[in-house]
């Protein structure tokens, strides 16, 4: 089955359970968003894909290829990562910090070719960063900085991307620039693994939602079938208001239920 596949791995780190038989998918033009409590693992499932912690067990494959039998680049090439985050220390042009989604496409020391450029100008405007191309990455605010994070993801023409917590610290309407990126990436032939914390967006953003909690899937399934009142109280502790409006459902979180 084509798609980036993993099947039930499982993750020690200093011989804690990190992970325990996960089973994921993620096909091209959908968005699956990955929710669940802090320390459920989220972090830990995403590195473990794109190969940056070593799992103890299982398979993960990328279009019916194993891929333990990709070297870094070919990985590279398939998969791109937004990290947590993600700062940049470096006083570098935001056109040079997208175009370092070429790395993979280039030998050492080997200057851009045109297709290059033509893949770093087109990451940019479907970012809408175009217009800061000469900007220092350094100089630039939260939201503008999340674009051309984006945008080098982009750059690498990479199939699926892996993207932990994108919106952690934007307010609303950087929040929103972000995801609709996403969401425009995943209609547009991309497969898209997002770590979401905030349950509106997952909800109205995502094809399908993976709830994952102490290492293990709890479910996985379309987003109101997920964020259903008995996930929300059993693996949040909370409940939450319901509403819809212009056609779209939306979920806010309401209260913390108490645990006597």
């Amino acid at each position: 089955m084509s798609g980036l596949e993993v099947q039930n791995i499982s993750l020690e780190l200093d011989d804690n359970k990190i992970l325990e038989n996960v089973s994921v998918s993620v096909q091209e033009d959908e968005i699956v968003g990955l929710i669940g409590p802090n320390g459920a693992g989220k972090s830990c499932l995403l590195k473990s894909i794109l190969g940056l912690l070593n799992i103890k067990s299982g398979k993960i494959s990328i279009d019916n290829q194993n891929i333990e039998e990709l070297d870094l680049k070919e990985r590279a090439r398939k998969m791109a990562y937004a990290a947590q985050g993600a700062p940049v220390y470096w006083p570098l042009t935001t056109e040079t910090v997208v175009g370092l989604g070429r790395v993979p496409h280039l030998n050492p020391w080997q200057k851009l070719t045109n297709n290059d450029k033509i893949a770093i100008d087109y990451a940019m405007e479907r970012t809408d960063c175009a217009d800061l191309r000469d900007r220092l990455v350094t100089t630039l605010s939260g939201g503008e900085r999340a674009r051309v994070l984006l945008a080098r993801v982009l750059a690498t023409g990479a199939k699926y991307i892996l993207a932990d917590e994108p919106v952690a610290a934007l307010d609303p309407s950087h929040q929103l620039q972000v995801m609709n990126i996403l969401r425009g990436l995943s209609k547009s032939g991309h497969g898209v693994l997002v770590v979401l914390h905030d349950l509106g967006h997952a909800l109205r953003y995502c094809d399908r939602l993976i709830l994952l909690n102490e290492g293990k899937i709890i479910g996985q399934d379309l987003p109101d079938k997920i964020l259903s009142d008995q996930n929300l109280k059993n693996i949040f502790g909370i409940s939450a208001s319901r509403w819809a409006e212009n056609g779209q459902s939306l979920i806010s979180p309401l209260d913390v239920l108490d645990e006597t």
